[in-house]
């Protein structure tokens, strides 16, 4: 009989961060899976010994909004399945979630195949997808869908609003997306409400077309807060309305809010029984002034929805990130290269009054991201007090991961996990480091986040239990091949407000609350705005009088509630 304790590899002297704790442990692992966490665990003579040196063991990142070696109209991507995931691992990514798109008139399972054989032993991180569904036919629905489920792909794309290029929301007819919600494997919505202005922003273009808001600067003026695609007032709601009115148990995730300010309004956002996820591109909102730059060079940051300079959007963005707004952040990595006639450059090419400047009408939107997420997060949000260790964690893994029904096999640290990993340096050893474009793995020729200094980046990155990147040396390990294809599973995501079947630990509120003898009569909006101040804690509505929380630490807490009650105070510090 084997060993209990016949491990390939233990990690030793760390710190292991969970979504909902962390402890001093070691971490056994055989055949890249985490098989037990415990104490001076005993190590084999052919056993790999990984030293965490005090530093903090967190699970691998999962990065749920990438375009990897996806060219639009004449522009092309500058990464490739190679290069992208490259990128990814040596930033601490260990599983990144791409679109396969179904072009117009065809079947979907052909574009997710194909898609497939692109990445099929490029890739140096894990990868699945989402399916952009651009002709919801009956057919489509009742048999594409189906064996898409089954050949592992549980979420689909559809544009906020429709085109002749792919439907929105509203052109989905209401018994397919209740379908999808009550079928075998309902679906996730990968980006229900997404940051494409539809025809508003066609608007815009033909009126702003040759005039100086025609310049990459000028950007930010043709999708104003009233109209992005933002969780805010007003019109800047419509997607969220439009992903319920689509199906009223159609559950949707809406990505790429890249606005500040009002980020965290609450009000509306229990209407319907739809549950809406949020997910925020990484740190968007600090770099707003660089559309400014001098030149062409604005296009490089050229985007969807726009980056934002005003200090507000960036402290709206940081307190979504805290409080629970967003579920996740990924890196909408979306690369061009700036010197490539068939990338930015187009800009300048396609320039009618030849301004110096260039045209960002014309400019292909999206920024390369997928090397710099999780270290933009742990250095600026744990690292300065932001957020919590463990809140870190929910946004940069587990969250995706049951989101997306890869959890627990990722998104955490627990035995029968994959061993992915991404060791980060203890408070004594942590040196600052300098952003720069050739330091970085990814295949784009620049990086928008050039001259920023992070104050940790990952030492090491950890994939099914072998190193795949060394931050002492930047040097990817892992050869391309080594990423493998997830095949993804129902979501276990409860959701954010409102009814859901999925609820952690077995615990379901709906069932439970009456006999919990919990009231409060205030609105819910104000349960929001004062419980979710602390990272610690998150709120479960039950019904208009009823609301639950639960803290982050696996342990839930209730009792009546009153006016002069006040939200746990925070466990964490500025390390």
């Amino acid at each position: 009989m084997s060993s209990p304790f016949d491990f390939d590899l233990v990690v030793k002297n760390g710190i292991v961060v969970t979504a909902a704790d962390e402890t001093a442990c070691d971490i056994g692992v055989k055949d890249g899976v985490v098989v037990v966490l415990g104490k001076n665990l005993p190590v084999g003579p052919n056993c790999e010994i990984i030293d965490a040196e005090g530093g903090y063991v967190t699970p691998g990142g999962v990065d749920s909004h990438v375009h990897i070696g996806q060219s639009a109209s004449n522009a092309r991507s500058a990464d490739d399945w190679t290069t992208g995931t490259r990128g990814a691992i040596s930033g601490g990514t260990t599983t990144v979630v791409a679109f396969a798109v179904q072009a117009k008139g065809k079947q979907v399972m052909p574009a997710v195949e194909a898609y497939y054989a692109l990445a099929d032993g490029q890739a140096h991180c894990d990868y699945s997808f989402h399916a952009i569904i651009t002709d919801p036919t009956e057919e489509v629905v009742k048999v594409e869908v189906p064996k898409m489920v089954d050949f592992g792909i549980s979420s689909v794309k559809v544009g906020r609003e429709g085109s002749e290029h792919r439907p929105g929301v509203h052109d989905l007819p209401a018994h397919e997306a209740r379908r999808q919600a009550d079928a075998r494997h309902p679906l996730r919505g990968a980006e229900a409400g997404g940051h494409d202005h539809g025809p508003r922003r066609e608007l815009g273009h033909h009126q702003l077309d040759d005039g100086p808001a025609a310049l990459p600067g000028s950007h930010r003026g043709v999708a104003p807060r009233d109209l992005a695609a933002c969780p805010g007032r007003g019109r800047g709601d419509e997607p969220r309305h439009r992903a319920r009115r689509g199906g009223r148990r159609a559950d949707a995730h809406r990505a790429c809010l890249g606005e500040g300010g009002d980020a965290g309004d609450p009000e509306g956002a229990d209407e319907g029984s739809a549950s809406v996820w949020g997910d925020v591109p990484a740190l968007r909102p600090a770099h707003g002034e660089k559309m400014k730059a001098p030149g062409f060079e604005g296009a490089k940051c050229v985007c969807a929805p726009p980056l934002r300079e005003d200090p507000l959007d960036n402290e709206g963005i940081w307190e979504g990130l805290s409080n629970g707004t967003f579920t996740v952040f990924s890196s909408d990595h979306a690369p061009y290269n700036f010197f490539d006639e068939r990338g930015k450059q187009l800009g300048m090419i396609n320039n009618p009054t030849k301004n110096p400047r260039g045209n960002f009408k014309n400019t292909p939107n999206g920024l390369p991201g997928v090397c710099t997420r999780t270290p933009l997060l742990w250095s600026e949000g744990v690292l300065k007090g932001r957020i919590s260790r463990q809140r870190f964690v929910e946004l940069n893994s587990s969250n995706a991961a049951k989101l997306y029904g890869m959890y627990p096999k990722k998104g955490t640290i627990q035995p029968g996990s994959d061993a992915d990993f991404v060791i980060f340096r203890s408070e004594t050893a942590r040196k600052p480091l300098t952003i720069r474009q050739e330091d970085l793995h990814h295949g784009a020729d620049y990086t928008p986040y050039e001259g920023m200094q992070v104050q940790d980046w990952p030492r090491l990155v950890i994939l099914r239990g072998k190193v795949a990147y060394d931050g002492a040396s930047n040097t990817v390990k892992c050869e391309k091949g080594s990423g493998q294809f997830i095949k993804r599973g129902l979501s276990s995501l409860p959701g954010p407000r409102g009814r859901s079947d999925a609820w952690i630990n077995g615990f379901d509120p709906h069932k439970d609350a009456q006999g919990l003898g919990i009231t409060d009569t205030r609105p819910a909006h104000l349960w929001n705005s004062r419980v979710l101040n602390c990272a610690e804690v998150s709120c479960v509505k039950v019904s208009d009088t009823v609301t639950i929380c639960l803290a982050s630490r696996g342990t839930y807490s209730t009792s009546t509630r009153t006016s002069a009650w006040e939200p746990y105070p925070p466990t964490f510090g500025p390390n």
